[in-house]
């Protein structure tokens, strides 16, 4: 007899361990437990038929809704990555809520959140911006675990954006999103006693992208583009689409081809790597997985073409992690990536 449907929780834990990893690849997509037996992605690909590649509460109703069409070993699967994602990291992450938020434009996902720390002093504090990953279809701004207050204990104020999701918008659109939040923060600094000069943005996966052309695309920022002054990366393998497409990882297929379609000079127009010529942001850290390939192959792409630009950059492969893991453990102590990141930012 089959086990009763997974709960509203978990199903957020089966996504959070499972499907959040669709747009980077199979790769890495696969545990480090699945690798070392030699598993493959049959759950995944079953999920995926069943559900398509939707944003994640649409992806969590379709569980919830469809979960008994699913077949037993799937199911097994689901109730085995929960279990693991139980032990590992406890309840499901509870949503911090932000000092602040700022608003950009009338829709939802148009917010800012911000958190600033009470350090009681009356300096202009610089600020990280962090630019959610999820496929370009899928995230939440509000999931930034421990990173606030691990940036805060490193002097920078913390703000989260929120950005419209395919396909309901495009990847233009988005950086459209993107552009107008860091303008918004910008004109809105003096209010919380920020430094409008001093920017440091963050992605990771997706938002590695995102953040990676915002910093390389003088179309979108301007002159304003001037206001960051670090760049942070993590994890990405969408820094040279026309070449990641050639060959897109096959559970990742729909996620490109749904973001970036099939025109070859619009890939490269949404490349990072070919802005890479000044005007740019000048000092990047450019973090991935060191199991992932796709991810090594794309940041060292990119690190290439910013260094022969003449940006300072600092590329390092993280070890004894995933990509989502990535994410979720950086400012807990456990990664070196907590290392890196303090040192550049100790170099700003």
């Amino acid at each position: 007899m089959r086990s009763p449907p997974i709960t509203r929780n978990s199903v957020f834990m089966a996504m959070a361990a499972l499907l959040a990893l669709v747009a980077v690849g199979a790769d890495a997509m696969q545990s480090r437990s699945e690798r070392a037996r030699g598993g493959d992605n049959s759950c995944r690909a079953e999920i995926l038929r069943l559900c398509g590649p939707v944003d994640q509460a649409a992806m969590r109703q379709c569980l919830q809704e469809n979960y008994a069409q699913l077949s037993e070993e799937c199911q097994q699967d689901l109730r085995e990555r929960i279990a693991q994602w139980e032990a590992r990291e406890g309840p499901a992450p509870q949503l911090i809520a932000p000092d602040s938020q700022i608003a950009y434009g009338n829709e939802p996902r148009q917010t800012i959140d911000l958190y600033i720390p009470a350090d009681g002093s009356d300096r202009r504090l610089p600020t990280v911006v962090f630019i959610h990953g999820g496929g370009w279809t899928m995230g939440d701004r509000r999931r930034v675990q421990q990173k606030p207050q691990w940036f805060h204990d490193q002097g920078y104020a913390f703000a989260s954006i929120g950005y419209q999701l395919v396909p309901q918008v495009t990847v233009e659109e988005q950086m459209q999103d993107i552009s107008k939040a860091i303008f918004a923060l910008r004109a809105n600094a003096k209010n919380f006693n920020l430094d409008p000069d001093q920017i440091i943005v963050i992605g990771h996966s997706a938002g590695a992208h995102l953040a990676a052309l915002i910093a390389t695309d003088p179309q979108y920022l301007g002159k304003d583009i001037a206001a960051i002054k670090g760049v942070i990366l993590l994890d990405g393998a969408g820094y040279d689409l026309p070449e990641i497409m050639r060959s897109p990882p096959p559970e990742a297929q729909n996620f490109y081809v749904q973001a970036f379609g099939s025109d070859r000079e619009r890939q490269k127009t949404l490349s990072p790597i070919t802005h890479v010529a000044a005007p740019n942001a000048k000092n990047w850290l450019i973090l991935y997985v060191e199991e992932r390939r796709r991810s090594r192959m794309q940041s060292e792409a990119l690190a290439d073409a910013l260094e022969a630009s003449e940006a300072i950059v600092q590329l390092a492969a993280v070890p004894d992690t995933d990509h989502g893991e990535l994410n979720r453990r950086l400012g807990t102590g456990q990664l070196i990536a907590d290392d890196l990141i303090s040192q550049f930012l100790e170099r700003m």
